[in-house]
């Protein structure tokens, strides 16, 4: 499959997060148009580094580099989820909504 199906999808997926971020008010929204956009690089990332590899070696390790750049993403992603939700339910337990128009609320 060519390089550029993979980077028309990567860019399409990355867009729709863009606009999700900022389009919607739900924090939770917000919060996985974010993780959406990551998953778009992580996929461009796998993309790239097979074709780059591809091409110079046909060993059965070829394009493993992308793949390891992605996993340290995903952990770092799984960080940001974690501190995310827990800044969401403190949010929702102070003033009762995950609209994002209410979080000047919180300095009080």
């Amino acid at each position: 499959m060519p390089i550029h199906y993979y980077v028309i999808l990567s860019a399409t997926l990355f867009c729709i997060g863009i606009i999700g971020v900022l389009t919607r008010r739900n924090a939770i929204i917000v919060f996985m148009c974010i993780e959406l956009m990551l998953n778009a690089v992580n996929l461009l990332l796998v993309a790239f580094s097979k074709m780059h590899h591809g091409s110079l070696l046909q060993g059965a390790n070829s394009g493993i580099d992308g793949q390891i750049f992605v996993f340290f993403i995903m952990v770092v992603a799984a960080a940001e989820v974690s501190v995310g939700l827990a800044i969401i339910v403190m949010m929702y337990r102070n003033v009762h909504s995950v609209d994002i128009n209410f979080l000047n609320r919180l300095k009080n």
